[in-house]
């Protein structure tokens, strides 16, 4: 994986976000059809360009992405 892999992963992963506000990992995944390790990365990428946020469920559970 290089870094043209990840920004190209990180537009499908914001594309998602755009279309459906706010999702969950699993959802993010099944959307995107992105492997983990590739799906955070590309999270990583948009969280370092200041364009998502995170958020927790009450019970900690899953993880809550939405653009900014």
């Amino acid at each position: 994986m290089n870094t043209e892999t990840i920004g190209q992963n990180a537009g499908l992963v914001w594309e998602a976000l755009n279309l459906g506000e706010a999702l969950g990992i699993k959802q993010l995944k099944k959307m995107t059809k992105l492997k983990d390790k590739e799906l955070y990365a590309a999270l990583g990428w948009l969280a370092r360009e200041g364009k998502i946020n995170f958020q927790e469920t009450e019970d900690a559970k899953e993880l809550i992405i939405s653009l900014l």
